[in-house]
């Protein structure tokens, strides 16, 4: 694995705006993942500092700009506006983005979709592969009710499109029989949701301690999705935390490929099962439904332990998850779970700057992992 997180560019800029200081970050880095090859990346930042206040938030307030691009086509632009802590008892965030995941991983629809590392060959490289094209425009409101407790509101706005990439291949196969609706394909999609955050962490970058509940409801284009997530973290001695997932998704309705991909929450949407936020040592996209069931157990040890300022943390993890067909009901079960475990280092500069690199391995190899906030 390769992998270098560049020398931060930094240029503190104090501009008085609201009665606080703004300071300009600006750090170009580079990475590499199993699924795209090495990546060019640039990450831009105008902030609000909190200052010397304890506070969960990073920042009262943050504008961003994340660009980047893959030796295999793949890139993303990433516009981003945060208020955690702007106004007493609100937060919001405005996202808007552009991408292409050129090998994006597709091996069919279920749980058990087979994988045959003999169906890859010099004439069909892309066999369990497609090329996925989105751009999106998510806004996000939060109110706190009393205490850690907050409701939400948000809106999003989806345009997904498909590119079967060249030879014979799982997602040409599906489409050309109508498993991959043709309709849906280029599909847009205007999605509306609400939900309940509990939110108990001592920091929401790098969680040492508490518990975030979250139970959503959003409605998309032919579809509905329900999801329920609960993630702790405990502090047992000074350099060792442990940290659990237990996630869980239903939709209903009619939702297409594009929509059975991703997994919702309260932040954002993000591929499973199989990937970095998912399901490490699969690929990305390896198993697609509409029903998730996610787990997850690490033990983070600090290496070097500068907490808020610097910290160096080697990581254990393990992942278990699968996918759940039309009208199966998901329920926590320990039944056609997928399995995988590995290990990361990950670095966190400040109350803003998280890196995560690591190796994940499960029954069909390996997937080097890369990650700018932690997998759950």
């Amino acid at each position: 694995m390769i992998a270098v997180a560049g020398a931060a560019l930094r240029a503190p800029v104090l501009a008085a705006q609201a009665g606080r200081n703004w300071t300009n970050t600006l750090t170009p880095y580079a990475y590499y993942t199993s699924a795209d090859g090495f990546w060019i990346a640039g990450h831009y930042q105008n902030r609000a500092p909190l200052g010397f206040r304890p506070r969960p938030e990073s920042y009262f307030a943050a504008v961003s700009l994340d660009a980047a691009a893959s030796t295999q086509g793949s890139f993303f632009v990433v516009a981003d506006a945060e208020a955690p802590a702007w106004w007493e008892g609100w937060r919001a965030a405005l996202t808007l983005s552009i991408a292409r995941d050129n090998r994006l991983g597709y091996y069919g629809q279920g749980n058990t979709t087979a994988y045959s590392p003999d169906s890859v060959t010099p004439l069909t490289p892309y066999f369990y592969k497609v090329s996925r094209t989105h751009r999106t425009g998510r806004v996000t409101v939060q109110r706190r009710v009393i205490g850690p407790l907050r409701v939400l509101v948000g809106g999003q706005i989806d345009h997904t499109d498909f590119r079967e990439l060249p030879g014979r291949s799982v997602f040409q196969r599906d489409h050309a029989t109508g498993v991959v609706d043709s309709g849906s394909v280029p599909f847009s999609d205007k999605i509306w949701r609400a939900g309940v955050v509990l939110d108990l962490r001592d920091h929401e970058l790098d969680p040492h301690r508490g518990v975030l509940v979250e139970g959503l409801y959003a409605h998309g284009t032919g579809y509905t999705r329900t999801t329920t997530s609960l993630r702790g973290w405990v502090h047992p001695v000074e350099r060792l935390v442990l940290a659990g997932r237990l996630a869980g998704e239903r939709m209903t309705g009619a939702p297409p490929v594009a929509a059975m991909q991703a997994m919702e929450s309260s932040e954002e949407q993000f591929i499973a099962v199989g990937g970095y936020r998912s399901l490490r040592g699969y690929y990305d996209g390896r198993f697609t439904g509409p029903g998730k069931l996610l787990t997850s157990l690490e033990a983070r040890y600090g290496l070097i332990w500068a907490p808020s300022l610097f910290e160096i943390n080697l990581v254990a993890f393990y992942d278990a998850a699968r996918v759940f067909g039309p009208g199966e009901t998901v329920k926590v079960t320990s039944s056609g779970l997928h399995r995988a475990g590995g290990g990361e280092v990950a670095v966190r500069l400040l109350r803003t700057t998280l890196l995560v690199l690591g190796y994940g391995h499960g029954p069909e190899g390996g997937q080097f992992l890369f990650g700018t906030t932690w997998s759950f």
